[in-house]
C-alpha cells in the first residue's frame, strides 16, 4: 500500500494543484474517534468485486461512471522478461506485439482495423506494456452497445489464448520490434548495459531486460515464442481489470462466458521471483557516455526483500514513511535553492526495485560543481535527520499536505476516471498493494495521521536512514572534452568525508503564517450579464478588468483560472529578446512579494493554490488552480504578482546556473542538436524565432533588466479577462473578485502584439544533419504556409492529419516495417498572422530513410489526388465524437475553448456545435484539405543521420571506471 496515492504523497507533497475541501463534520467527527484495531487485515473495499475462477484467473469488477459510457479492461499477466528461457530474450515483449497481428477471431490487422471503428485509438487507446514480472493489455471501449462490450471480452480471451503465432506474421513483425529496440538506443541504453548488473546485484534482472537480445529477435524460431506464450499465458497467472460505466453482474458474466474454459498447461512450469543477492561491502561504478543526459549521483544502500504488510499496523508505518520522505525530501529542496546549491534537485526515500525488493537511496542531478559537493549534502542532510530529526512545524506541515491529499481523493472518489481504478486493481494483482477503498482510507488516515507524533518519525529515521552499510555509489554523466569525470576512488573518499563530518541540528526560522495580513481595499462589480446557453457569467470590475464565470459539477474540488492579453515578448527588441524570454522565470525562481520559493512552500502547507504569469511570444498570461477552498489563496497569489518583484541575487545566481549547466548539456545530445537544426532550417536563422537556450544566450540575461521587463508587463492588469471554471458558487465568489480582481492597478500599458516578421523558407528546402554514435535516424517534414482559419478548416486540417496517422501506421509500420512510431500534427493559428503547420516525425534506420520519405510523400499524395477511404474517415470522426463527449465534462476543456475564444476571436458557443462539425466533415473535405495543406512544392525536410553511419554498429562510446 499505500493505493493509488503512495506517489502523490512521497513525491508530490508540495503539488499545490492537489487540493481537498473540509470534509462533511459527520464524516470528519467519525474519522476523528474511530480509531481502528491496528492489528486488523486491511480489507478489500465494497466498490470493488474480486473473485477467482476454477481455473485460478483473478477478476476485478467496479461500476464507475467517470468518463460516462466507457470500460476499461486490463488483461494482466504475471509474465514478463524475467521468465525468459536463453533462447527467448525478448519474446516476452515479441509476444505482446504479436498480440495485434492474428488470433482465433481477428486475423491480422482486422483486430486494430475493428477497434478503430468503434472510436478507439491505436497507441493514444489501445495499448500494451512488458516489464521484467508482468506483461498488460489496455483496452478501453464504448460500454454503451452489448454487442461492443462482447467482442471487447472476445479480443481479451484471444489475448489470454488465442493468439495464432503464424510464422509468416511473426517475420513481418522482427522488423518492428526492431526498430523499436533501435529507437530505443542511444546513451541511455549504453549506459543502463553497464549499470544493470550492478543495479540489480548480479542477478537474473541484469540480463533480462525486455526489449532483449537483436540476435534473438532476428533469428529466433517460432517454436521460442510459441513454448513461451503455452508456459506462460496461462489463467492462475492472469487477472482481468474492468471499471467503468456498466453493470457489474453483466461484467462478470462476461468473465466466466469468456474465460472459464481456459486450461493451465500440464505439466506447469513453476513461476519463480528472482532473487537478488545481497551486497557485499562497498563499491563505485563510474559510467560516462559523450551523449549523456545530465551527470547524476546515486547512493543505494543494501536491496532488502519487501512486501507490504496487509494490516492496519503496515498502513500506519506506510503513513509514517510518507510523512518521513516528505519532510526529508523539503529540506534537499530547499539546498536546491542556495546562492551555491550543492545539486540542481536531489530525493531520499526508500525505492521499490521489484515487486519484492527495496533499497533506501539517495539521489541528485548534479551541478557545475560535481559530485563532491552533492554526495556532501546527500549524506549529511540523512545523517541530521537520522541523528536529530525533524522538528515539530515541519511534520505539522506535512501531515497537512498528507491530508489534503487524502481530502481531494474523497471528495473526488465519485468523479475519479476509470483508468485510475484499474491502475489500482493492477498493483493489487501484481504488488500486493491493498484496496480497501477511498472511504475506508479517508477514515484511516483522519484517525491515524493526527496521533502520528515526532518521536515516532524520528525514530523511524533512526532504524530507516542506514548508518554503517555497504552501498552502491554510482555516477553517470557525459564524457568528453572539458568533463570533469571522477574515478571511483573519488567516489569513494567522498562518501567516506562526508560520513566522517559532525552534523548539527537544524534550526529552523519562523515564517509568516499568510500570505496577506490583511485584504487590499476592494474595488467592485461595475456590470454583469448572463450567457444562458454556456451558462457563464460575465463580470466588468470597477478598474475595468473582466471576468468570466463558468461554474461546472465536471469535478467536485476543481477551480482554474486563465487570463490573457497581447502583448508578450513580442513588445520587445532583439536585443532583449532573452531577457524577455525567462523574465517570468526568473521572477519565479526568487520568489513571491517579501517571501522566498521556500517560504511561500512553508505557508502553502495544506493548501492547494498555485499561480503562474508569463510573457508568451504575443500575449501576456495569468493562470491558477484551486482546491474550491483555496479560492482566495488563489485570488491572494494572483495580487500579489502586481504588487511588485522580490528582487534576490542569490536566488537568481542559483537559478543561472542550473540553466546554463543544463544548456551545455544538451550540446552534446543528438536529438537536442537535431531539434535546433529543424527550427533554424525552418526560419531560415531568424534570431527572433523560437529556440533552445544556448550557454552563450544565458551570458546575455540581466537581472535588472528581466525584472523591469516583466514589472513593465505585469504592473497593469489593464485589458485582462479572467476565466474561471470549476467548483464554485458564483454568488460567493463574486466578493472575492471584487476585492483582489478588482483592485489590481489599470495603468495604461500597450495591450497589442507586434509582428515580428518571423516566417518559415519558401520552397522545398533540404537538410541532412549527422548527429550521434548510433545506427538510428530521423526524418522531420514540415508543411507551412497562409491559412483562412476557420473552426471549420481546423476541423479539416486535423481530420487530415489523423488520417494521414492510420496510413502511417498501416502502411510504414504494419505493411512495410520501416517505422516503430512517429506521426503527423498539425495547428492553425491567426497570431501574429493566420497561417498553418503541419509536421511530421518518422524515426527509422539510416538505410530505410529513402524509403519513409518516398512512402510518406506516395501516401500524401493518394490522398491529394483521391482522398481518403470513406471508411478511414468514419474511424477518425467516431475517436472525436467519443472524446469530444468526454471533454464536454472536463473543466480544462472548458477554460481552454473560452480562452481561446478571447486570444482567436472566434464564438465560444462553437463548443456546443463541435458534433455537428464532425458529423458534416466529407471525403472530399478532406481532399481539399490535403491539396491546401501538404503542398509538396513548399516543405522543408531535415534528416538525423549517425555520425558515422559505417561504423555507427560497432560505436562503443560507454566508459566504465
Amino acid at each position: 500500500m499505500i493505493s493509488r496515492f503512495t506517489s502523490l504523497v512521497r513525491f508530490t507533497l508540495l503539488l499545490l494543484a492537489l487540493v481537498a475541501t473540509v470534509p462533511g463534520p459527520a464524516l470528519a467527527a467519525t474519522a476523528a474517534a474511530a480509531l481502528p484495531d491496528l492489528n486488523a487485515p486491511l480489507p478489500i473495499g465494497p466498490q470493488v468485486k474480486v473473485g477467482k475462477l476454477d481455473n485460478g484467473l483473478t477478476y476485478y469488477i467496479q461500476r464507475n461512471r467517470k468518463p460516462e459510457h466507457k470500460l476499461e479492461l486490463r488483461l494482466v499477466v504475471k509474465a514478463g522478461s524475467i521468465l525468459e528461457d536463453e533462447d527467448q530474450q525478448g519474446l516476452a515483449h515479441f509476444t505482446e506485439h504479436m498480440a495485434f497481428n492474428g488470433s482465433t477471431h481477428f486475423k491480422k490487422h482486422e483486430l486494430v482495423s475493428y477497434l478503430q471503428s468503434i472510436g478507439v485509438k491505436f497507441g493514444a487507446d489501445l495499448n500494451a506494456y512488458t516489464s521484467f514480472d508482468e506483461t498488460v493489455y489496455v483496452l478501453p471501449v464504448p460500454a454503451e452497445q452489448p454487442q461492443d462490450l462482447d467482442k471487447a471480452f472476445l479480443v481479451l480471451e484471444d489475448w489470454a489464448h488465442g493468439l495464432t503465432l503464424n510464422a509468416e506474421d511473426i517475420d513481418k513483425e522482427r522488423d518492428i520490434v526492431l526498430e523499436e529496440l533501435r529507437l530505443g538506443k542511444g546513451a541511455g541504453d549504453r549506459m543502463q548495459k553497464v549499470l544493470m548488473p550492478k543495479i540489480y546485484n548480479g542477478s537474473r534482472y541484469a540480463d533480462r531486460l525486455p526489449i532483449g537480445q537483436e540476435t534473438i529477435l532476428r533469428n529466433f524460431k517460432p517454436d521460442a515464442i510459441r513454448r513461451f506464450y503455452r508456459d506462460w499465458y496461462r489463467p492462475d497467472l492472469m487477472a482481468v481489470v474492468a471499471v467503468g460505466d456498466v453493470d457489474p453482474a453483466q461484467i462478470e458474466q462476461l468473465v466466466k462466458r469468456h474465460f472459464a474454459g481456459l486450461k493451465n498447461p500440464v505439466p506447469e512450469r513453476k513461476r519463480d521471483y528472482a532473487a537478488i543477492p545481497p551486497r557485499a561491502g562497498t563499491e563505485a561504478l563510474v559510467v560516462t557516455d559523450k551523449e549523456s543526459g545530465p551527470a547524476s549521483v546515486l547512493i543505494r544502500y543494501p536491496v532488502q526483500p519487501y512486501r507490504e504488510r496487509a494490516t492496519l499496523a503496515g498502513y500506519r508505518e506506510q503513513l509514517v514513511e510518507s510523512l518521513f520522505s516528505g519532510m526529508l525530501n523539503q529540506r534537499l529542496a530547499e539546498l536546491a535553492q542556495t546562492a551555491s546549491p550543492p545539486f540542481m534537485g536531489a530525493s531520499s526515500a526508500p525505492g521499490r526495485l521489484t515487486p519484492r525488493y527495496r533499497s533506501y537511496n539517495a539521489m541528485a542531478a548534479l551541478g557545475k560543481n560535481g559530485p563532491t559537493p552533492a554526495i556532501d549534502a546527500l549524506v549529511q542532510e540523512n545523517e541530521r535527520a537520522r541523528q536529530f530529526g525533524f522538528g515539530a512545524a515541519e511534520l505539522e506541515r506535512v501531515k497537512k499536505t498528507l491530508l489534503r491529499t487524502y481530502e481531494l481523493a474523497w471528495n473526488e472518489r465519485d468523479k475519479t476516471d476509470s483508468a485510475q481504478y484499474a491502475a489500482e486493481y493492477m498493483r493489487h494483482f501484481l504488488e500486493g498493494e491493498a484496496i480497501p477503498g477511498i472511504d475506508a482510507e479517508y477514515r484511516f488516515v483522519n484517525a491515524m495521521v493526527p496521533g502520528i507524533t515526532l518521536d515516532e518519525i524520528n525514530a523511524y529515521a533512526r532504524r530507516t536512514i542506514p548508518a554503517d552499510s555497504g552501498k552502491l555509489v554510482i555516477y553517470t554523466g557525459p564524457s568528453g572534452e572539458g568533463a570533469a569525470v571522477p574515478t571511483g576512488d573519488q567516489l569513494l573518499a567522498a562518501v567516506a568525508a562526508a560520513e566522517r563530518r559532525d552534523v548539527q541540528k537544524l534550526d529552523e526560522k519562523a515564517v509568516a503564517a499568510r500570505l496577506m495580513d490583511k485584504p487590499p481595499a476592494p474595488g467592485s462589480i461595475a456590470s454583469e450579464t448572463k450567457d444562458a446557453r454556456l451558462g457563464l457569467t460575465r463580470l466588468t470590475l470597477s478598474n475595468g478588468v473582466k471576468v468570466i464565470l463558468k461554474p461546472t459539477t465536471f469535478r467536485n474540488d476543481q477551480v482554474l483560472m486563465s487570463a490573457a492579453r497581447f502583448g508578450g515578448q513580442s513588445l520587445f527588441d532583439e536585443r532583449d529578446t532573452f531577457n524577455a524570454r525567462y523574465a517570468d522565470t526568473i521572477v519565479a525562481a526568487m520568489g513571491l512579494k517579501d517571501f522566498t520559493p521556500v517560504d511561500m512552500r512553508k505557508i502553502l502547507a495544506g493548501k492547494a493554490a498555485a499561480v503562474s504569469a508569463g510573457l508568451g511570444s504575443n500575449t501576456d498570461v495569468v493562470a491558477g488552480t484551486a482546491g474550491a477552498t483555496d479560492v482566495e489563496t488563489m485570488l491572494q497569489m494572483v495580487w500579489l504578482k502586481f504588487a511588485g518583484v522580490r528582487r534576490d541575487e542569490d536566488l537568481y545566481k542559483s537559478f543561472i546556473g542550473k540553466q546554463m549547466e543544463l544548456a551545455r548539456n544538451r550540446l552534446g545530445q543528438p536529438g537536442a542538436l537535431f531539434g535546433d537544426a529543424v527550427l533554424a532550417t525552418l526560419y531560415d536563422n531568424n534570431p527572433r524565432a523560437p529556440r533552445a537556450l544556448r550557454p552563450e544566450d544565458i551570458s546575455r540575461i540581466d537581472l535588472d533588466r528581466a525584472i523591469a521587463i516583466y514589472r513593465e508587463r505585469f504592473s497593469s492588469a489593464k485589458d485582462l479577462t479572467f476565466i474561471f471554471v470549476g467548483s464554485f458558487d458564483v454568488a460567493a465568489i463574486k466578493p472575492l473578485l471584487a476585492t483582489y480582481l478588482g483592485s489590481l492597478p489599470t495603468p495604461d500599458i500597450p495591450t497589442t502584439y507586434r509582428d515580428l516578421g518571423i516566417r518559415p523558407v519558401k520552397g522545398v528546402v533540404k537538410r541532412v544533419v549527422n548527429s550521434g554514435s548510433e545506427d538510428r535516424s530521423t526524418v522531420s517534414l514540415t508543411f507551412t504556409g497562409p491559412a483562412d482559419v476557420t473552426e471549420k478548416e481546423e476541423l479539416r486540417l486535423g481530420a487530415l492529419t489523423e488520417v494521414m496517422n492510420l496510413r502511417i501506421i498501416d502502411v510504414l509500420r504494419e505493411k512495410m516495417g520501416l517505422i516503430y512510431g512517429g506521426g503527423m500534427e498539425g495547428s492553425m493559428t491567426r497570431l501574429p498572422y493566420s497561417h498553418y503547420t503541419v509536421g511530421v516525425t518518422l524515426p527509422t534506420g539510416p538505410q530505410n530513410v529513402g524509403k519513409v520519405v518516398d512512402t510518406t510523400f506516395a501516401e500524401i499524395e493518394r490522398l491529394r489526388t483521391r482522398g481518403p477511404e470513406q471508411s478511414e474517415l468514419d474511424k477518425v470522426k467516431t475517436n472525436w465524437l467519443q472524446s469530444y463527449r468526454k471533454s464536454l465534462q472536463d473543466n480544462g476543456y472548458w477554460l481552454a475553448t473560452l480562452q481561446t475564444s478571447l486570444t482567436e476571436g472566434t464564438d465560444p458557443a462553437n463548443i456546443l456545435r463541435f458534433d455537428k462539425e464532425v458529423t458534416a466533415l466529407s471525403v472530399e473535405d478532406v481532399k481539399q484539405a490535403a491539396q491546401r495543406y501538404l503542398n509538396t512544392q513548399n516543405y522543408v525536410q531535415v534528416v538525423l543521420n549517425p555520425e558515422n553511419p559505417a561504423t555507427a554498429k560497432r560505436e562503443q562510446a560507454v566508459s566504465q571506471r
